[in-house]
């Protein structure tokens, strides 16, 4: 026994026979002396997860503009189908960048690998001075890149450089069948009814993961997506572009002073493809007002198995658009709870407008996305596998939306109930979620 006549050099032995004694534990626990290492002497480094030794800041946002503000990168993504790239999905100036650099951090000790990009605009500009383009490396041998920053010179400090993890690099076994990518939520989007009809007949169909991104949408939808995001079904990529530039709501240049069409969508597009290439079998490229409606098959999975089956090497699918108008009406499911949600009850429509001989119908897609380079909106740009058109007696899009033939009277368009098919079930899971976020 100690006995101490002072209080503080009692206090000064005892902490010199606690700390000898944790010392005297960690040589026997390797597992405490780590512990203790980081505890006891913070200023000691463990070894570090790849990437922290890369240099630069890195970039939080999704939209993430260049000093020449002339060039916005989205996201780098891992691409190894033909040979060892990091492919960069941004937006640039179609005349005005002429040179980009990758500056690649290589692991695992940090080091700094320069490369020259090949800038590849996307051929659907439709005018716009602005477009989606590929910033394509080629990435160093004996180099596993975790990093890269983009740059206009192949000179500067690395340090004043954002930088973007690259996606993509590690092979992921799939997570979903189907996800469908919607580009873009954008002014004050409140079609709330609507909205929720179709996500639940994706889920119905066979959706397990709606990609939307979103520029702004009402205070209303903001509760249902905050619903879905929590329930698993919704992922939200923020998508603020015209905080960067003067953006069009419409999909060709008017002359007008603007810089890219459509909200950014085909870059969207895009995005999205190549997000979820690792993640899901197919991926779905649609707006919030259209589903691809089987008529031979009760789900999109059947129905993909036996296109695949009829169409070895295709990689793209591409559904003929039909309008419902939404101006021409049923008095059927007109149920009264949903009276007071804003937007369109599409059981309500199944009238569509004929075929015009002259006017080419629109498609949209689903597509393998590990088969895909480039997308537009309505076709690919460039891929590996071939397209095929998918007959009409398959499988159509609804399309509720306003007329394009509104002179048309009621008796010349064609009653289509194939959504009624489905009625049961999507009027009882619309209700769940309307009780849940809104009624």
């Amino acid at each position: 026994m100690i006995h101490c006549g002072k209080k503080n050099i009692c206090a000064v032995v005892t902490f010199i026979l606690l700390f000898a004694s944790i010392l005297i534990c960690s040589w026997r626990d390797p597992q405490l002396q780590s512990n203790i290492t980081r505890k006891i002497f913070p200023q000691a480094k463990a070894s570090r997860p790849p990437g922290q030794l890369c240099r630069g800041k890195l970039a939080q946002n999704v939209i993430t503009p260049l000093k020449d503000n002339r060039t916005f990168i989205i996201s780098p993504y891992f691409d190894d189908r033909e040979s060892k790239v990091t492919r960069v999905i941004g937006i640039v100036h179609h005349e005005d960048v002429k040179q980009l650099y990758c500056w690649f951090c290589c692991q695992p000790k940090g080091k700094i690998y320069i490369s020259k990009a090949k800038i590849d605009v996307h051929a659907d500009r439709f005018g716009f001075p602005y477009g989606a383009a590929d910033i394509v490396c080629l990435e160093p041998e004996n180099c596993d890149p975790t990093h890269v920053s983009i740059n206009q010179s192949p000179h500067g400090n690395i340090d004043q450089l954002p930088r973007f993890e690259i996606k993509n690099r590690k092979a992921e076994t799939f997570s979903f069948d189907f996800t469908v990518c919607i580009s873009a939520m954008f002014g004050n989007y409140n079609n709330v009814l609507q909205f929720i009809q179709s996500v639940e007949m994706y889920k119905i169909l066979g959706v397990q993961k709606v990609v939307i991104y979103k520029n702004n949408c009402s205070h209303l939808m903001e509760k249902v997506l905050k619903f879905y995001m929590e329930e698993g079904t919704v992922e939200i990529i923020p998508w603020p572009i015209n905080s960067h530039l003067k953006v069009s709501s419409n999909w060709q240049f008017m002359q007008d002073g603007t810089h890219i069409g459509y909200y950014g969508q085909i870059t969207a597009l895009n995005d999205c493809i190549y997000r979820n290439m690792q993640r899901s079998k197919f991926v779905v490229l649609n707006d919030a007002d259209e589903i691809i409606l089987p008529l031979k098959h009760p789900d999109w999975k059947t129905m993909m198995n036996s296109l695949q089956e009829q169409n070895p090497g295709a990689g793209i699918f591409l559904f003929e658009n039909h309008i419902f108008p939404e101006t021409v009406s049923t008095h059927v499911f007109n149920i009264s709870s949903w009276n007071t949600v804003p937007g369109v009850n599409i059981l309500q429509h199944v009238h569509r407008e004929p075929d015009r001989k002259e006017v080419f119908n629109p498609r949209k897609m689903i597509i393998d996305p590990r088969k895909v380079i480039q997308t537009s909106v309505h076709s690919v740009l460039r891929a590996y596998g071939s397209s095929v058109n998918v007959p009409m007696d398959v499988a159509l899009i609804y399309h509720c939306r306003v007329p394009l033939q509104g002179n048309l009277p009621r008796e010349s368009l064609i009653r289509d109930t194939t959504l009624w098919r489905y009625n049961s079930s999507l009027i009882m899971n619309v209700n769940k979620v309307l009780y849940q976020t809104i009624l």
